[in-house]
């Protein structure tokens, strides 16, 4: 590398820092008590460690005259576990309020939530206390700091300034988690968190609710994907609780008792030594308190987790929309309720014997879920093919049989190294103690274990069986819940073409007919959309076809269709028209490409603007150069042979993969309907070639659009030129009314708009990948035909998406790439920020 191309790389390294980190100042500067409670974090924390008691919020700082901590005690935490997560909710709620409602709104709008939710944490624990309550009065005389509460607050209340997609996620994010660590953590934090919250969706709804109707209040009403989302996230509830206690180590909340069932606590070293004490030695609770003691210090403590693993791997199934989750998911919270009210039977209370409100309340998590999965059954359709589920039952099964088998086998050759020794049926009855949680085993009525291992080799036996079992079956039902409703494709493609040849549709359609798409019809059978599914996204390829009455229902219905599947629908380059139909949806949109259009009755290269054309119109008459059209299955071999040996040198010279999806190759010239236009010499040798796929009206192409593309190395300067303008040329002799140089992908004509942040980073990639791929040097060289230009947009219901979204994108342009290709690219790209020049146009 050169010394200028060094200088001009550490030029680019550093104006781009720069420009971030103007951005960066600019976002900030527009947030200045989001800064300012992020240093009094940071400063307070470090200043103020220990002074809970003077700086703290709780019942005793009021009752002594402390009324100043209802504001100081959220200018800090404690520890920094409390900081990153302050620091982290300030980024999520704070920020974004104050970049939406203004700093003055949002800073009163924390104050309100971060004091009124201590006064309701005050006056809950006092209340508490006179009734009786053994949680809420034991919380009387504890103090908490920390500014979670007025955050969790703000962000209910933003919620309601947002679409109602992000909407009813912030508020069951914002709603859902202090309710868990309210009732499973305990601490007075926690409550205050929760009065804050109230208080902030009530201050939302005041502030930035419609309030001219009833019906603004009602819930709205939301897709099945989106409503399957929001129950497998519900879902989980059960799991999610003592994960919580879990995490924080607290365990003062009133269902905290119910960790054991979700994630198992074992026995200390010192109950270990109580239970087994002098005569208790040799008794079944020593026993079982040494058994649960090694299981929880060992790899079976994964047995512990299975609960957790199987509501996590059910919600999964739900998002997917699998009805074989749903009714995993129904059979699941029957059990844990059975489960819950066996455990508080044994668990109970002997001087009363009574139910308590708390016990009732954790029956009643996993009993609200079960009612939300019956209201939301039809949104679960997916069924799971015969032989999805005979393949997880097998799996299953044999699971079950093989692990047993060499359990028993194994175990009982090796029965002198456990204590005290098993008998063969005592060893068959443990095989499925290994399997089941520790915590189940006494509501089954039965003991943790008759022997424990005393070698390696035992012990190694004795640990791994559950969990080499419980694994093998996760993974095969989460395959399954994955897997299930894919279905046998339905070859719609015939009736999808007759629809394309009978009504037309963008200047893309005709792309549709390309291998690797399928097709989807309306109802009425009078529009289709071709598509691909990659991962969980449904990619389109451009706009709906058909019957221009139908093709803008046909958006919604497709939606629907994607959504009874478990994809997300993404329209990718598609028309205004198509834009103008998502945007009434509530869908994002972001500029792709640019078509470039020639309205052909008008044309005439007549002008100093067209000066370049007509040159190389006479440049190619005096070089004797001729143009001849064909259909790729009618053309001379001799032609055949040159395009394809040009097609490999151009791949062979770049070394990176041929890009597909929108741009089409050798594979796609294979068809009658497609014409080609290539420049001959006299001698007959090939200097330059390309493609146009007609656009139909009635039956008959009104238009075409430039495909493929190749210049030879040896071409006489202005073959892309002189190629173009004889097709646009003879296609208006034949009628046709326009002709398109089709888009350029990630290339777009500067209209002054003001730029998302999405449209940047695209408009980035775009800079990026212009040395390697030369969209940007496509576009210009297309303006040298004066077209109007026409923007291309990808369309999509959920930003939420937009990573599987660009993974798909990015494997259906470049579906079959090799890790050589991928290492060179990088290289090409590396050589460009030394400042190397992209290849020419016309060499795609």
């Amino acid at each position: 590398m050169t010394e200028a191309a060094l200088g001009r790389t550490e030029d680019g390294r550093l104006g781009r820092w720069w420009t971030a980190a103007v951005g960066v100042v600019r976002v900030l500067g527009q947030a200045p008590v989001s800064i300012a409670l992020v240093v009094s974090f940071l400063v307070l924390g470090l200043a103020a460690s220990g002074a809970v008691g003077w700086t703290g919020m709780g019942t005793g700082s009021i009752t002594q005259g402390r009324w100043w901590t209802l504001f100081s005690y959220g200018l800090w935490d404690s520890g920094a576990g409390g900081f990153l997560v302050a620091t982290g909710l300030t980024l999520i709620t704070l920020l974004p309020a104050e970049r939406r409602l203004g700093s003055l709104r949002a800073a009163g709008i924390f104050l309100l939530c971060q004091v009124g939710g201590a006064l309701l944490a005050i006056a809950a624990m006092e209340l508490g206390g006179l009734a009786g309550d053994p949680w809420l009065g034991g919380l009387i005389g504890a103090r908490t700091v920390g500014p979670t509460p007025g955050l969790v607050g703000v962000g209910l209340a933003l919620s309601a300034s947002l679409t109602a997609l992000w909407r009813r996620r912030l508020r069951l994010l914002l709603v859902v988690a202090p309710l868990l660590f309210l009732f499973y953590s305990g601490e007075v934090v926690d409550v205050a968190r929760t009065g804050a919250a109230l208080i902030g969706l009530v201050t939302g709804v005041l502030l930035f609710t419609n309030h001219r109707s009833p019906r603004d209040f009602r819930p709205l009403p939301s897709s099945a994907k989106e409503t399957r989302l929001l129950v497998a996230v519900f879902a989980s509830v059960s799991a999610l609780g003592p994960l919580v206690t879990w995490f924080t180590h607290d365990t003062d909340g009133p269902l905290a008792l119910y960790r054991a069932l979700f994630i198992g606590v074992g026995v200390s070293p010192a109950s270990v030594r109580a239970t087994c004490s002098g005569a208790l030695a040799n008794t079944q609770s020593c026993l079982n308190a040494r058994v649960d003691h090694a299981l929880a210090n060992s790899p079976d403590v994964f047995v512990y987790w299975v609960p957790v693993c199987l509501i996590v791997v059910v919600a999964v199934g739900l998002w997917r929309g699998r009805r074989m989750a749903w009714w995993a998911a129904v059979l699941l919270r029957i059990l844990l309720i059975a489960a819950e009210l066996r455990y508080f039977l044994l668990r109970r209370d002997a001087a009363t014997g009574t139910f308590t409100f708390y016990s009732i309340l954790q029956m009643c998590i996993p009993a609200a879920v079960l009612v939300v999965l019956v209201l939301t059954r039809r949104r679960f359709q997916l069924r799971a093919e015969r032989e999805t589920v005979a393949t997880f039952l097998g799996v299953a099964v044999l699971t079950f049989v093989v692990v047993g088998a060499a359990y028993i086998k194994f175990a009982y050759d090796a029965r002198n190294q456990f204590t005290p020794v098993p008998a063969f049926h005592q060893i068959v009855s443990d095989y499925p103690k290994r399997l089941v949680p520790p915590a189940y085993l006494p509501l089954l009525g039965k003991h943790l274990g008759a022997f424990l291992p005393d070698t390696l080799h035992a012990r190694a036996l004795w640990e791994f069986t559950g969990p080499v079992f419980w694994v093998i079956v996760l993974v095969g039902l989460f395959v399954a819940f994955w897997r299930a409703g894919v279905r046998r494709k339905v070859d719609n493609s015939a009736q999808a073409k007759q629809l394309l040849l009978r009504y037309g549709g963008s200047t893309l359609s005709y792309m549709s007919t390309w291998p690797g798409n399928d097709h989807w019809l309306s109802a009425d059978g009078r529009a289709a959309v071709a598509y691909r599914v990659i991962g969980s996204t449904a990619l389109t390829l451009g706009d709906p076809y058909g019957d221009p009455d139908s093709r803008g229902a046909a958006v919604a219905e497709f939606t629907a269709y994607c959504d009874e599947h478990g994809w997300s629908p993404c329209f990718y380059s598609v028309t205004q028209g198509t834009r103008d139909v998502t945007e009434r949806l509530g869908w994002s949109a972001v500029q792709v490409a640019e078509d470039t259009w020639l309205h052909l009755p008008d044309l005439a290269f007549t002008g100093k603007r067209w000066q370049d054309v007509r040159s190389a119109l006479n440049r190619a008459g005096k070089a004797g150069i001729t143009a001849h059209w064909h259909s790729w299955p009618t053309a001379p071999i001799a032609v055949q042979e040159q395009v394809r040996a040009l097609s490999e040198e151009w791949v062979a010279d770049k070394g990176l993969p041929e890009m597909g999806f929108t741009l089409g190759g050798l594979d796609e010239l294979n068809d009658p309907r497609v014409r080609v236009l290539v420049a001959l010499d006299e001698e007959g040798v090939l200097h330059g070639i390309t493609s146009w796929l007609p656009s139909y009206e009635d039956g008959e192409p009104v238009g075409w659009t430039l495909d493929f593309m190749r210049r030879g190395d040896g071409a006489f300067q202005g073959v892309m030129e002189y190629l173009i303008a004889t097709a646009a040329l003879t296609f208006k002799d034949e009628g046709a009314r326009f002709l398109s140089l089709s888009g350029a992908p990630l290339a777009r004509v500067d209209r002054g708009e003001q730029q998302a942040p999405l449209q940047r980073v695209l408009d980035v990639l775009g800079r990026t990948l212009e040395p390697v791929y030369g969209f940007r040097s496509l576009l210009a060289f297309k303006s040298k035909f004066q077209p109007t230009y026409l923007p291309l947009y990808m369309v999509y219901p959920d930003p939420a998406q937009l990573p599987a979204i660009a993974g798909a994108i990015g494997k259906a342009y470049l579906p079959e790439t090799s890790p050589a290709q991928m290492l060179r690219l990088s290289r090409r790209l590396t050589q460009a920020t030394a400042g190397r020049q992209p290849s020419a146009a016309g060499r795609r």
